[in-house]
């Protein structure tokens, strides 16, 4: 009872988080409606067939800003164009043939599969994989060679044009550009910042939290925000060094924030470094790289508690950074082809296992002469991912959004469609549905599949024909041919050479404990600030993608019941743990690099040897979760020298509440979430 009841206040927790997500959904809803209202009236008026597949292109060349549009539209384009052009090659030569034709469009969707996963250019082997099979489907329902020809031409435009449209749209209408939508990251984040240190100011006993996942998300997205706003303007690749500073900047200040979580005496400190991040974004808004007059540096005085000493830092080295150096390092373009690419096994599996499950699918549509269920086949290609908690989670997805769109198609069918006569009735009907896809699209990765199949199977049971339809065999057919592909490719997944993530987790686990290990031992007489930031935006990267790798082990075949249910929620509770020590380790690596100087040197040296015993024992906490028998030893005695100084008070208790959260970490051997404390009592 316990475990569904948190299964239930997980999904009542998402959804909260979704729905308060809305208006930041806002501008990728319009840009959707807006382009698939353009498609729509273009190929009602023009008689384009396809519209469908014309829509869902919208949605998948609509990305979150102009320079990931841009790439999905050429990518699109490049790669529609390549696989008809393969397609109509390959029945040039074994249209009359079947048997030739199978194997030689196999050969194809094998390579095209390889490509998948051993290249760069995976997207681009899926669209063509996915065109050689949807090719196969219109050659058993059309009988002349030239009206399959027609039909080849036809996809491709149904491609290309909506691609063309959204890509207008993105760029002229509504653009959304890198550049703003970092301005704008980092004045949120400002703005969190001044209303921590406002609400101090004014003696609050409540002031607003800033959480780990908060710190985690906002490292990440600044620098994802940068690398697209450097592709997109060269005035950001000219300064990108100085444009990173700030962001460090920004980042440094939102982590110190997170640990003001008291009363603070010094209200002529907090007045100044609210004046001076108020001033940051101000700059940021009119030039971000324009020198800085800040207030907070007047004060001749080390500044407590620690955080608010991290503050000034951090603004102070902005301030009195050297801006016009080039970037002196070129980033390391990736290898178009895995290192490992025909040594892991792993790669050719995938191929063969989703070839078979495809070729099943056509022989069985084929035999039970249903031609109607033929999405069968392009299911076991869409929901084909590595892992089994990846496809499953797709799979998952793929008939939820069938579902509440075939539903809706149903309803508008039933009471809607004898009511309209105008392409103006039709756009009414549809649009809200389609609204409704592209808000659930625009949400987080792991539901926005959903919204994509929503608006899909809705568009193929009404918006197919040029004209009003009653056929209910369409939403059947379409139901039938998901569920059956959903179940055919999990089995052929499941049971063929299964590639779990679930064996790779702990090694993820435990990669993370010694990254973050590294940082910790790294002394704060000679890491710098840069350095620090490096290290601690890695280790916030690892932890994101163990995130989502858990997101997607949850949903693996056998791991919903028993002890994997029980080792799903210890790993939730140790990466929340893991994220939080994380941020009290930066933060005391942070504040030990401000206060460094106004420290003992006995202190210093104390500090800088508990910090590596510390580092040294949560090595041996990773290896201890790799193997339980490997014995884990004590945390190291907390002896500090006696010292009248209230600097390192400070540090202290920040090492000391450090340790209490190691000591609160969970035992692996147990496979629950007791504390290390708890098993030796």
């Amino acid at each position: 009872m316990t475990i569904v009841d948190g299964r239930f206040e997980r999904l009542w927790r998402f959804l909260v988080v979704e729905l308060a997500a809305f208006p930041g959904r806002s501008n990728a809803l319009l840009r959707n409606l807006l382009a698939c209202t353009l498609v729509i009236i273009l190929s009602m008026s023009l008689e384009v067939p396809l519209l469908a597949l014309s829509l869902i292109m919208v949605f998948f060349v609509s990305q979150t800003n102009v320079v990931l549009t841009r790439m999905a539209g050429i990518l699109f384009i490049v790669s529609a164009t390549l696989a008809i052009g393969i397609a109509i090659l390959l029945l040039k030569f074994t249209y009359g043939y079947p048997l030739l034709r199978i194997l030689c469009a196999s050969a194809v969707f094998l390579v095209s599969l390889f490509g998948m996963r051993a290249t760069r250019l995976g997207p681009l082997f899926f669209v063509v994989a996915i065109v050689t099979i949807y090719v196969q489907s219109l050659v058993d329902l059309v009988a002349q060679p030239e009206l399959l020809l027609r039909g080849c031409l036809w996809v491709w435009m149904a491609v290309v044009y909506p691609t063309l449209v959204t890509l207008l749209v993105n760029t002229l209408l509504l653009p959304q550009e890198p550049q703003q939508l970092l301005r704008e990251a980092m004045r949120r984040q400002l703005a969190k910042v001044e209303a921590c240190l406002f609400a101090l100011e004014e003696g609050r006993a409540k002031i607003p939290v800033i959480s780990a996942t908060d710190v985690q998300q906002g490292v990440l997205g600044l620098h994802k925000l940068l690398k697209f706003a450097s592709m997109r303007d060269a005035g950001y690749r000219a300064h990108e060094v100085q444009h990173l500073a700030v962001i460090i900047c920004v980042s440094r200040l939102h982590a110190a924030a997170a640990s003001l979580n008291g009363a603070v005496s010094d209200i002529e400190a907090l007045a100044a470094l609210r004046q001076d991040c108020a001033a940051l974004a101000k700059a940021i808004e009119v030039d971000p790289i324009a020198a800085l007059l800040l207030r907070s540096t007047a004060l001749a005085r080390p500044l407590m508690p620690p955080a608010l000493e991290e503050m000034r830092d951090a603004l102070r080295t902005l301030a009195v950074s050297e801006r016009e150096i080039p970037a002196s390092n070129t980033p390391v373009k990736e290898p178009l082809l895995a290192s490992d690419a025909f040594s892991n096994p792993n790669y050719l599996f995938f191929a063969l296992k989703t070839w078979l499950a495809t070729l099943f699918c056509y022989v069985f549509y084929n035999a039970v002469d249903w031609p109607g269920i033929h999405t069968v086949m392009l299911t076991c290609v869409i929901i084909a991912l590595p892992s089994l908690g990846a496809s499953t989670q797709k799979g998952v997805l793929r008939i939820g959004g069938c579902l509440l769109g075939s539903a809706l198609a149903l309803l508008c069918m039933v009471f809607v469609i004898p009511g309209i006569d105008s392409l103006v009735g039709l756009l009414i009907m549809s649009l809200p549905v389609i609204g409704l896809g592209a808000w659930v699209a625009a949400g987080s990765e792991r539901i926005s599949y959903a919204g994509l199949q929503i608006m899909f199977c809705f568009a193929l049971a009404l918006l197919e024909q040029f004209g009003p339809t009653t056929n209910l065999t369409e939403i059947r057919d379409r139901l039938v041919g998901i569920i059956l592909g959903v179940l055919v490719s999990t089995l052929v997944h499941a049971l063929l050479w299964p590639e779990s993530e679930g064996d790779s987790l702990r090694r993820r686990l435990s990669a993370i404990l010694q990254s973050h290990a590294g940082l910790l031992r790294a002394l704060a007489s000679s890491a710098s600030t840069q350095t620090l930031h490096e290290s601690s935006l890695r280790s916030w990267g690892q932890l994101a993608e163990c995130e989502a790798m858990l997101a997607r082990v949850a949903l693996e075949p056998g791991w919903q019941q028993g002890e994997h249910e029980e080792l799903t929620l210890f790993t939730q509770t140790l990466l929340a743990k893991a994220r939080q020590t994380l941020l009290l380790t930066g933060q005391l690596q942070r504040n030990r690099a401000a206060l460094n100087a106004e420290l003992p040197m006995s202190l210093r040296a104390w500090l800088d040897q508990h910090q590596a015993q510390l580092g040294a024992w949560l090595v041996s906490y990773a290896a201890h979760m790799l193997d339980p028998a490997v014995a884990l030893d004590a945390l190291p005695p907390f002896d500090p020298p006696i010292e009248e100084e209230p600097d390192g008070d400070a540090v202290l208790l920040e090492l000391q509440e450090l340790r209490r959260q190691f000591d609160s970490l969970p035992d692996w051997q147990s496979f629950e979430t007791r504390t290390l404390a708890e098993q030796r009592s």
